[in-house]
């Protein structure tokens, strides 16, 4: 059971003590904190308070607090703390959390951050960080880690490692390097235990090592530690050289932030926001796609009024009723295929041509809408409705899926090959497009079949 646990009664509990200044109970009681609740708590505590609570703790707890919090609450508390303060956090946080930091901030205040490191190596490797673009495996990757070089003596190797550990918070890789910082291969714990007192590194290396290069982008890195189950990826330049490696922690955050915007994405949000977002910012976010929306709805009324027909004619009239059902219908089976599609591309497993996909998704959804056809059909019986209706809103149920099916796997191929995110296919994209041609497809099978 865990030491510590964030309730509503400890956030007003420790809300009560800052306006006190019970500044002792609050240390005692924030004391066995991990880090994560004490991100929590700053984030659900008044923007005064968490800054007060940030300046209370001590700076190798809130350091990883300041990390954890999310992006908005960061930089509300940095832009309360003074240049020197920011700085002595920072020297607290791994590379790669203390470069997502000094990131955020204005150019001109992270070069008043940066000249107030003491560490030159520290300030250095964030440099190096800053240099890389956002979406590079570079620009995630952690300098901390252990090497040893190739012809390191067994007996020197802990030693050295010890040293190195210092500044690593898990060590999850020993990794091997030539004199010229060539990555070589990993280094077994166990190996290293077992060796004999004269052995070498060479003599018990591992020369098989995956890694990625600091240019190949972040999908790249991560779709590698999925596949092989790596909680470490070294990542080095193009002269094989080691540079960091990233982690699976940061590989975890990446995701949930990728899977974050998909989802947004697929209901129809271009952009990423949260629910405190200021009402401005929630709708550039979100007008753009129910500005589609509109556009796919008004086409639908000039197809309707095409087929005015139907409306002078008592009996032709009851179509009108079915068309919720065929959009509906269209609108989901879209979402379906167009889902399945865009989770193939994410994780890299689509091996059939697009022609094997669409005759698949077609035969597929051929199925599907017989299936859905005949219980119309069983409907229209039971209602005592004209077989000939039933048959013509069968028919169009069918077509309309089959259709539906091949739009939803054809847009997100498209927008990949073309370089944008698949998952915008998902959302009011395929809901639109499906729309319009279903009630067009509806209405000119059923003039064919009943002849208005």
């Amino acid at each position: 059971m865990k030491s510590f646990e964030v309730t509503d009664d400890i956030i007003d509990e420790i809300q009560q003590w800052i306006q006190e200044k019970a500044n002792q109970k609050i240390k005692t009681k924030l004391l066995k904190a991990h880090y994560a609740d004490i991100a929590e708590i700053i984030e659900r505590l008044p923007q005064s308070q968490a800054v007060y609570l940030f300046k209370l703790i001590d700076s190798k707890k809130t350091a990883d607090a300041l990390a954890q919090v999310d992006e908005d609450t960061r930089l509300e508390i940095v832009e309360k703390l003074t240049t020197k303060e920011i700085a002595k956090e920072i020297a607290e946080l791994e590379t790669d959390d203390a470069a997502d930091v000094i990131g955020e901030l204005p150019m001109e205040r992270q070069s008043r951050v940066m000249a107030e490191i003491e560490d030159g190596k520290h300030q250095e490797d964030i440099k190096e960080l800053l240099s890389y673009d956002e979406d590079t495996a570079g620009a995630i990757m952690a300098k901390e880690l252990i090497k040893v070089h190739l012809d390191t003596p067994i007996t020197s190797c802990l030693s050295e490692m010890r040293s190195m550990a210092e500044n690593v918070k898990r060590v999850h890789s020993i990794y091997v390097v030539n004199k010229n910082e060539k990555l070589l291969g990993r280094l077994s714990l166990k190996d290293l235990i077992t060796a004999k007192e004269n052995a070498t590194v060479k003599d018990i290396y591992i020369p098989k090592v995956d890694y990625i290069q600091d240019q190949s982008p972040i999908e790249e890195a991560i779709r590698i530690m999925r596949k092989y189950d790596l909680e470490a990826l070294p990542v080095v330049d193009k002269y094989l050289r080691l540079l960091g490696r990233i982690t699976i922690d940061d590989a975890i955050d990446l995701i949930a932030e990728a899977a974050e915007e998909d989802y947004l994405l697929g209901a129809g949000v271009s952009t990423p926001v949260e629910i405190h977002d200021s009402v401005f910012e929630l709708t550039k976010a979100r007008l753009p796609w129910l500005f589609l929306g509109l556009l796919g709805g008004l086409g639908t009324v000039f197809i309707l009024q095409g087929f005015e027909a139907i409306m002078e004619s008592k009996p032709l009239r009851a179509l009108f009723f079915y068309t919720p059902l065929i959009s509906a219908m269209a609108g989901n089976v879209g979402v379906q295929s167009s889902a399945i599609i865009v989770q193939g591309l994410a994780n890299n497993i689509i091996r059939d041509t697009t022609l094997k996909l669409l005759l698949k998704e077609f035969g597929l959804n051929l199925i599907n809408g017989i299936a859905l056809g005949g219980l119309v059909i069983l409907f229209g019986y039971i209602i005592n409705q004209e077989l000939i209706f039933s048959l013509t809103i069968s028919l169009s149920l069918i077509v309309v899926i089959a259709v539906a099916g091949i739009i939803g796997t054809i847009i997100p191929l498209i927008l990949d090959k073309y370089g944008q995110d698949p998952a915008l296919a998902t959302g009011p994209f395929i809901t639109t497009s499906n729309d319009i041609f279903s009630i067009l497809l509806f209405f000119f099978i059923a003039k064919l079949a009943l002849g208005f």
